[in-house]
């Protein structure tokens, strides 16, 4: 089996989702608090995904992410870049997201670990907390988003506005076509920053990236939280049985990694 590594500790808490949704989808969850990651990064080599959950690590003290940022990019930067450069997975669901942007790990251009994007305060001044609708770019190289086209999937960020450093990064995201998730309206168009449909006043819609491979992946939505149809909050009235429409992603995940790791 994929063996999965998610990260834990520190205020991070959606671990046990993550690890559930992974194992769900046929990996090996295995959390390992950050402290032990720091004292054995030979983890990382035994594993084929990497994953950076949810929460509030550090509190979000400073900024969101920041600090976690900083440990992981400090303290484990060259077993990381090994993981990259072995062609292993990353996934980072919103907190996990903040943090790969601000350690440098997306949208990793050039493979080198470089900040040139970040995620900052929404523009309605408080945390959003709502099921947002959500178009998926078909033509990014993702391999986390294969086959899925629009989902819906809950946010709750209080800091989940996507920037650019300036417009010459912002083009080259989209000339790579690593713009990979934009909010959207109900109707399936792209919201246009219009609230609440986009909750955040993300730059162009941006809910998520990826890295030009298409194997590094951030989103501020959380797909864990939509592994059963019943955790949709109109399943009922919907009619929605069976998996939810989160798994997928992580199914494409420790698909890619069974057939190419």
């Amino acid at each position: 089996m994929i063996q999965v590594l998610v990260l834990t500790g520190f205020g991070i808490n959606c671990e046990r989702e993550t690890a559930h949704t992974f194992q769900r989808a046929g990996g090996e969850p295995l959390l390992i608090h950050l402290n032990d990651l720091i004292e054995k990064p030979d983890y990382l080599d035994k594993s084929k995904i990497l994953a950076i959950p949810g929460g509030f690590s550090f509190g979000d003290d400073i900024a969101s992410g920041r600090i976690l940022a900083n440990r992981l990019r400090y303290r484990l930067e060259k077993p990381l870049q090994k993981f990259i450069n072995d062609g292993k997975l990353i996934i980072g669901i919103c907190n996990g997201f903040q943090v790969m942007v601000k350690m440098g790990i997306l949208p990793l251009f050039q493979k080198e670990f470089k900040q040139l994007v970040t995620l900052t305060h929404n523009n309605s001044g408080r945390f959003e907390d709502r099921w947002v609708h959500l178009n998926i770019n078909i033509s990014s190289p993702c391999i986390w988003t294969k086959g899925i086209e629009n989902i819906e999937l809950p946010v709750r960020h209080g800091e989940g506005k996507f920037i650019a450093r300036d417009d010459i990064v912002l083009k080259q995201l989209k000339e790579n076509y690593q713009i990979v998730i934009q909010y959207a309206k109900k109707d399936k168009s792209l919201a246009k920053g219009e609230y609440p449909a986009n909750p955040n006043g993300s730059i162009d819609d941006i809910a998520g990236i990826c890295d030009p491979s298409g194997r590094i992946f951030g989103l501020m939505p959380h797909p864990e939280a939509f592994w059963d149809a019943k955790l949709h909050p109109l399943w009922h009235r919907l009619q929605l049985k069976g998996s939810g429409d989160g798994l997928k992603i992580f199914e494409n995940g420790v698909s890619f990694a069974n057939s190419h790791l």
